[in-house]
């Protein structure tokens, strides 16, 4: 089972002293992109102006400018451990045991901006950069949507579970030959008994999930018996007419 996750725009600092190494990270074969990628960010930070425009920061998150121009010498941290907002503060992985850490690691990847997919596990420095963030030629979404595509090709023997946001989707779509890949939405059930997606609730109940399936620890084969988990579980999951993951809340 493969759980795919978006990141998140707040990092937290600090980390071990080991600096940024691509080996380090999980499908090397984007590591020349990351290489590149990490160069171009690093020397537009040295023009801070120009990076704040092209990042839309306001003053208060200037910050984000040294983050960038250090890229290549800053402590790195597990990026389960980096990304904060909701959706990992629901997912609180650093207060999992190792074992449902172990399950995070091998089965969660992570889709930065900058380094495309990331293990649960990979280390990494805080950084700024998001899927619209407007980078000249290439763009963003240039730079990663069949690079991160064919990555994901070598997932189609398993259950895929697409948790990200439409725009990073869009930044490396899971391509049609991965048969048993779902984008889950998270739903609730108003009076009059419609289903309406979430926004905010939509992350929390999302690292929620994550949470639940890596303290049970089970590496999922088919849709079915992930569903039939969550029935078991509280987690009320179901597949909804177009064949999207419903996770109700």
């Amino acid at each position: 089972m493969l759980i795919l996750l978006p990141p998140s725009e707040t990092k937290r600092d600090g980390g071990d002293a080991t600096p940024l190494d691509y080996s380090a990270l999980s499908h090397p074969g984007l590591s020349k992109t990351r290489r590149a990628l990490v160069r171009r960010v690093s020397q537009l930070a040295r023009t801070p102006d120009e990076m704040m425009t092209r990042l839309k920061l306001g003053q208060k998150l200037a910050f984000e400018v040294e983050r960038n121009r250090t890229l290549a010498k800053a402590p790195t941290m597990r990026a389960i451990d980096r990304y904060t907002g909701v959706l990992y503060e629901a997912l609180d992985a650093p207060e999992l045991d190792a074992a449902a850490r172990a399950f995070l690691t091998a089965h969660v990847r992570i889709h930065s901006a900058l380094f495309g997919l990331l293990g649960a596990g990979d280390p990494i420095p805080a950084y700024r950069l998001s899927h619209d963030s407007r980078l000249e030629t290439p763009t963003v979404k240039a730079t990663w949507a069949d690079a991160v595509s064919k990555e994901l090709l070598a997932h189609q023997h398993e259950l895929v579970l697409d948790l990200r946001s439409e725009a990073y989707v869009a930044l490396g779509p899971v391509p049609p030959a991965v048969p048993h890949a779902y984008f889950l939405r998270v739903v609730t059930t108003g009076p009059d008994g419609a289903q309406r997606a979430l926004n905010h609730f939509n992350k929390k109940g999302k690292g929620e999930l994550v949470r639940a399936l890596a303290q049970h620890g089970r590496d999922f084969g088919t849709v079915e018996e992930l569903i039939a988990w969550g029935a078991a579980s509280g987690n009320r999951l179901s597949l909804s007419p177009s064949g999207e993951l419903l996770l109700e809340v």
